[in-house]
């Protein structure tokens, strides 16, 4: 009797044991479940980017990463401001941005082409539907003053430039010049962006 007795509680200590494992490998299973979702998202997130179907694209996460490695790899060089302008020759950049609608397909509104780290090439997509002007307040508030008035003070070089929609007063292209930087870039692709948002509210 006293055998079986000694025999049942060492059974009930391992099922005591056992099951504590048991809960312990349920909740560590949830936590990898939670980390799993996690990043799924942020693969979805980043495909997203890459694909070009957001307001943002894959270069502006590169370029506002700071790159601390010794030996930095050849496509990571473009995103550091202080590189020769051999090395950069024949580079572009390219975004895009789209309309950002939760009851109709993402519209692509506007390309931009960083060219050699020094031109920007900004073409409008529909631009008699956008009707921008150069004298339009929110370009003139959002763009100009908010953007390239403020790279100007740093970098005086900058040059505009406009291409009209046929015999429009509606700008199809504006063409940058002399920037120095990819925070420039970012600035005028933020910039654009917020206008042209503003545009089609």
């Amino acid at each position: 009797m006293e055998d079986s007795e000694n025999e049942i509680e060492t059974l009930s200590h391992i099922l005591g044991k056992l099951q504590n494992i048991y809960y312990k490998k349920k909740e560590q299973l949830e936590e990898l479940k939670l980390e799993i979702n996690e990043l799924r998202e942020i693969i979805n997130f980043l495909n997203s980017l890459i694909s070009g179907k957001s307001f943002h694209s894959a270069d502006e996460v590169y370029s506002k990463t700071l790159i601390k490695k010794a030996v930095i790899p050849v496509e990571e060089e473009y995103f550091i401001e202080e590189i020769s302008k051999e090395k950069v020759k024949g580079t572009n950049i390219k975004r895009k941005i789209f309309s950002k609608s939760k009851t109709k397909d993402e519209e692509l509104l506007c390309i931009l082409n960083f060219y050699d780290f020094n031109t920007v090439e900004l073409k409008i997509i529909n631009p008699e539907k956008r009707s921008i002007k150069e004298t339009s307040e929110n370009f003139i508030l959002l763009f100009l003053k908010g953007g390239l008035i403020k790279i100007k003070e740093n970098n005086p070089n900058l040059t505009l430039e406009y291409n009209y929609f046929k015999k429009t007063e509606f700008i199809e292209e504006i063409i940058i010049t002399n920037l120095r930087s990819i925070k420039e870039y970012d600035i005028i692709t933020s910039k654009m962006r917020e206008l042209l948002a503003k545009e089609i509210e």
